[in-house]
């Protein structure tokens, strides 16, 4: 009977009294949890459990592929989408075809969509007689659907690479009370011309807490049909669903459409995937993304799924030769990581966003991780692409409330979320003036239902307070 409770004294060795009671509090098996807490200035490692077993990292493991981007990249790299046509453009008409190919900018967003359409009228092309290629080859990919990670295809965090992504191919539907009658109002955007909207919503009043309201939202993206359907409750205002209900061409195309009309472009062909014939001339446009630094800002605050898998690919272009492919943005990532001093021995980052049940780190690597992003001559541009704690991004709604208040904006931090899986790791500036890496990493079944927050906001509540 003994021998339990000294197998439990021995894993907590290295723990402080109020980490191990924290953990026990939450009932969570001491072997579940992976934990790292390391004070910055002199190295000295303040806390640690499990540190060199491998978890499921969720989507923490985003700071491994956003350091080793900048890093490698460096804060002012730029992506380019590049325009090209096929045959000399005469008094504004083009006699053949247009085509756009992409490098994976992952900052692609309708305002910058339109904005590269504007450039390209400002050119003097005003009517393309041929058809729309868009030619995506930049990534070399193996054939894959969104719905293989958790069979929800719609959603947008599930969304696939494609080098030439609009908006991470999301689109955002608005449901609104009418203001003056009874029915309900649905509106997407963008508004793409060749996507159908059926609105079958009925309004009612009732329950606000029903799953989407009570919405049911069926999407068939081979017709481009979007239904929304069920009796909505009226007294809740309004409401947002973002979704992805085409494919990436198909939404690419749609965006070319609308953005092309609007600035009175003319397209009398198709638009259809292909790949630039060889040609000897320049492109008539080359479109520059917005910076690195600045991009993952939104992927790290934010947890871009999509942006992070570009990150990725880019890196592997960039370090051997394009096409970019999942095996050499791997290989760019570890090798990167090695050079920072990280020991990636065991190490499987898989897409490199965390949306994946193969991907394994361990809490001593994630540490390593910040320990080189702490010392890297880039660091502001790291640090500050974390969410801050109570502020914003994945953040925005955490610690607001009771004796952890004093906690908002004294932390930058990624966190990390999967069923049976929750992770945090980052920065906390204690109440000493100390900076600390602190990385926790549960892996259990009940992980994501509570327990796995509960034991972040405890480790990172006590590190502050040291």
């Amino acid at each position: 009977m003994w021998l339990a409770p000294l197998a439990a004294q021995a894993q907590f060795e290295h723990l402080p009294g109020p980490l191990q009671r924290a953990i026990e509090s939450q009932r969570l098996p001491p072997a579940n949890v992976g934990l790292w807490v390391q004070r910055m200035s002199d190295g000295a490692v303040l806390a640690r459990l499990n540190a060199d077993q491998p978890y499921n990292p969720a989507s923490t493991i985003k700071l491994a592929t956003s350091l080793a981007a900048l890093h490698e990249l460096g804060p002012e790299y730029t992506w380019t989408t590049e325009v090209w046509a096929t045959r000399p453009v005469r008094d504004g008409v083009l006699r053949g075809d247009l085509v756009i190919r992409g490098t994976g900018d992952p900052g692609m967003v309708s305002e910058e969509h339109w904005r590269m359409l504007g450039q390209l009228r400002q050119t003097g092309l005003r009517r393309i007689e041929g058809n729309v290629i868009l030619d995506a080859s930049h990534f070399e990919l193996p054939p894959g659907h969104p719905a293989a990670f958790n069979d929800q295809p719609l959603r947008a965090y599930n969304q696939l690479p494609y080098a030439l992504h609009v908006n991470a191919n999301a689109q955002r539907f608005r449901v609104r009370p009418e203001r003056h009658g009874n029915g309900i109002d649905v509106t997407v955007d963008p508004p793409l011309p060749g996507l159908t909207i059926e609105n079958r919503l009925q309004p009612s009043r009732g329950s606000c807490g029903a799953w989407q309201r009570g919405i049911r939202f069926d999407a068939d993206p081979e017709a481009q049909r979007v239904t929304l359907s069920g009796e909505y409750p009226v007294n809740c205002g309004d409401y947002e669903l973002l979704r992805t209900v085409l494919t990436p061409e198909a939404n690419h195309a749609e965006m070319f459409r609308l953005h092309w009309s609007q600035w009175g472009g003319e397209l009398t062909g198709d638009i259809r995937p292909g790949v630039l014939p060889v040609l000897y001339d320049e492109p008539i446009l080359r479109h520059t993304s917005r910076p690195l630094a600045d991009l993952i800002r939104v992927s790290n605050k934010w947890s871009s799924n999509v942006m992070t898998r570009h990150l990725l690919l880019t890196l592997g272009a960039r370090h051997f030769t394009p096409p970019a492919t999942l095996e050499k943005g791997q290989q760019a990532l570890l090798e990167s990581l090695r050079g920072l001093g990280v020991e990636v021995g065991g190490m499987v980052v898989d897409n490199g966003s965390g949306l994946s049940r193969e991907t394994r780190m361990t809490a001593r690597q994630l540490g390593q991780i910040l320990e080189g992003g702490w010392q890297h001559s880039h660091r502001p541009e790291f640090q500050s692409s974390l969410a801050l704690a109570g502020l914003d991004g994945t953040l925005r709604n955490r610690f607001r409330n009771g004796s952890q208040r004093d906690l908002r904006g004294q932390m930058h931090l990624k966190t990390g979320h999967l069923n049976e899986v929750s992770a945090v790791a980052g920065y906390v500036r204690t109440q000493g003036g100390d900076d600390l890496a602190v990385v926790v990493l549960v892996n259990d079944p009940r992980a994501h239902q509570g327990l796995g927050r509960n034991l972040q906001d405890a480790v990172l509540e006590w590190a502050h307070r040291l």
